[in-house]
């Protein structure tokens, strides 16, 4: 396979999808908009011609009705897709999930298996506002019986949506709307990436920064200007938020002694406060400072753009609390700030910045 192809992590998700339709003839896709030019940002963009419409079916806007029609398929041995183009539209069938696709396989003490996977797309851009810009994981990462992961690059993607696919247990994939057009060495052909947990995806000694998807991509960003004025930190991809395996976390922290995480979704009764948890219950007193939690303030998402500035952890604001953590040197703070500022070049907020064109 070829380490050297560079695509979006949105083709690296068709690309899962069409190998899975190949491969699995019970696979099939739940989607509303199939028809539409964009494909759900391209996404599954030629599958429907090359597999069949009785394959890739427009899903009427009943999202309770259309899980609960996924679920019994799964049960019955079909491994169903639901592609929901806001994790908002999940709402609708959030008793379905919670209850019927999480719950089925202990309550029938093994027998039923829910080979079901709900893609959710989330996150900011283009003015969609309270209503259709959320980013709700912990909602359902609360619940056993899911599997819930966020792939921030598109090797993984590929490699994560293929396994879901052929796990024997319901799987939530989310995909936050910008690292669609994030780029990245993508192998060709089949292969799985293993939903096993965190990973580091770069190396440091003296703080440790848990991120969860696009804000994955936000922390690559602040350890590169970190590491200009002598601060090395490591950064880690969360990739899979239930089951929660916090070993590769613990052993990172245990190494710099600090602690950042950050959310996609809103700091209180986030992610981060889980991770925040469980490692300073299992590894207080190797910890040299307070850990902090960064994500969304608590009030809605705005809609206008001029509201937006702040709204967001970026890699500005990660520079800063880990600045303000290690005690570094503010002049060298607004060095690192200005360059960073001077990569956006101009790129309006709510726009998709063009940095995150890989390869990572």
């Amino acid at each position: 396979m070829s380490q050297e192809r560079v695509i979006t992590l949105a083709d690296a998700i068709r690309e899962g999808l069409t190998e899975s339709f190949a491969r699995h003839d019970n696979t099939f896709v739940f989607a509303q908009g199939v028809a539409d030019p964009s494909s759900m940002w391209g996404t599954l963009k030629g599958i429907g011609n090359r597999f069949g419409e009785d394959r890739v079916i427009e899903m009427p806007i009943a999202e309770n009705g259309a899980v609960g029609i996924a679920i019994g398929a799964a049960i019955s041995g079909q491994r169903p897709i639901i592609s929901f183009h806001r994790v908002e539209f999940a709402l609708l069938a959030f008793e379905q999930i919670v209850n019927n696709a999480a719950k089925s396989h202990y309550i029938s003490a093994g027998q039923h298996k829910v080979p079901l996977v709900i893609r959710m797309v989330i996150g900011r851009g283009w003015g969609q506002g309270p209503e259709h810009s959320q980013s709700l994981e912990p909602l359902f990462s609360y619940f056993p019986g899911l599997k819930v992961v966020m792939p921030a690059f598109a090797a993984d993607a590929k490699g994560m949506l293929i396994c879901a696919i052929e796990d024997d247990n319901p799987v939530i994939f989310i995909e936050h709307r910008w690292v669609h057009y994030a780029t990245g060495h993508v192998p060709e052909g089949y292969y799985t990436s293993p939903l096993d947990g965190p990973k580091v995806v770069r190396d440091g000694k003296d703080v440790t920064i848990v991120a969860t998807s696009y804000a994955v991509l936000e922390a690559m960003r602040a350890a590169d200007v970190l590491q200009q004025i002598g601060c090395s930190a490591e950064v880690i991809d969360l990739r899979v938020l239930r089951p929660l395996v916090m070993e590769p976390i613990l052993a990172s922290v245990r190494k710099t002694g600090r602690l950042l995480t950050v959310d996609t979704g809103f700091v209180r009764y986030g992610v981060g406060g889980e991770i925040v948890a469980s490692t300073t219950s299992a590894a207080f007193a190797a910890l040299k400072a307070a850990p902090i939690r960064l994500g969304l303030p608590e009030h809605p998402t705005p809609s206008s753009r001029g509201l937006v500035p702040g709204f967001y952890p970026d890699a500005q604001r990660i520079v800063r609390e880990v600045s303000q953590m290690l005690g570094l040197d503010q002049r060298q703070v607004a060095g690192a700030l200005k360059t960073l500022d001077e990569q956006r070049n101009g790129v309006p907020i709510d726009v998709p910045d063009p940095f995150f064109k890989g390869p990572f």
